[in-house]
């Protein structure tokens, strides 16, 4: 446990979407929850929410991208907090120029950078740490694209997350005799920012079918209160209203 007695969570991409409701979720449910994101601002605003609603939080901004920044934001959780039991990989992004026909390699190197090397960098920062506590969990947010090919997100978001999902699974292989676990979750159409980089974005009709940052956030939460014995190897959730079953127009956009 943390000074104070709380559990320690590490939630990436916090300023915003799935990661700010998974940190408000966890502090909820009595975490200590560190946020990283580039925008120190947006950060800032999800500590204060927490702070207001009774929970404890913050803010260490982070381009997860910079291995050596992530493992100095990581020396940081320990020195301050003691340890730290969980790690929530939600930085991630996606471009408008997605398709063969327009995709630029500066913008599949960035997805490359953020998407897959970015939640490898945070995990191995973690690991000597929740190594010698012989307790962690890990939570990698991927995607519906992470188990389903199709044209709309792009070759390069789809192999990224892909990529997530076999690493959280080798993960597991090897770290389970630790005591550590990792769940894959992979949500399809949630209702967040990164929508306004799609080529066409979901009109507001379209966005209230889809999952909600809060559905994510409680189910983050959840993999997180379960006991050490389990793990949840992956979780693949979706709208109801699946566009990617009712091939709408605009999902093949």
């Amino acid at each position: 446990m943390a000074k104070g007695g709380r559990r320690v969570g590490w939630v990436t991409g916090g300023g915003s979407g799935i990661g700010e409701a998974g940190a408000e979720a966890l502090a909820a449910d009595g975490w200590a929850v560190v946020v990283s994101g580039r925008r120190k601002d947006a950060l800032d605003q999800v500590v204060a929410k927490i702070t207001k609603a009774g929970g404890e939080a913050e803010a260490m901004a982070l381009d997860v991208s910079n291995a050596a920044d992530v493992e100095k934001v990581a020396e940081q959780i320990v020195a301050s907090h003691g340890r730290i039991d969980l790690l929530v990989n939600s930085a991630g992004i996606n471009v408008p120029k997605r398709r063969w026909a327009d995709m630029e390699l500066e913008g599949w190197n960035r997805l490359v950078e953020i998407n897959l090397n970015g939640v490898l960098y945070c995990m191995k920062a973690v690991l000597p740490t929740m190594r010698q506590q012989k307790d962690g969990c890990i939570i990698n947010v991927s995607s519906w694209a992470g188990r389903h090919v199709s044209k709309m997100p792009g070759p390069a978001y789809t192999t990224t997350k892909h990529a997530v999902l076999a690493l959280t699974h080798s993960f597991n292989m090897d770290e389970c005799v630790n005591g550590l676990r990792a769940c894959c979750l992979s949500p399809g159409e949630v209702a967040t920012p990164i929508l306004k980089l799609r080529p066409v974005v979901p009109s507001d009709e379209e966005q209230a079918k889809m999952l909600q940052p809060e559905d994510l956030g409680r189910t983050i939460a959840f993999v997180a209160s379960l006991p050490p014995r389990v793990c949840i190897n992956e979780i693949l959730i979706s709208p109801t209203w699946n566009r990617g079953f009712i091939q709408t127009p605009a999902s093949r956009d």
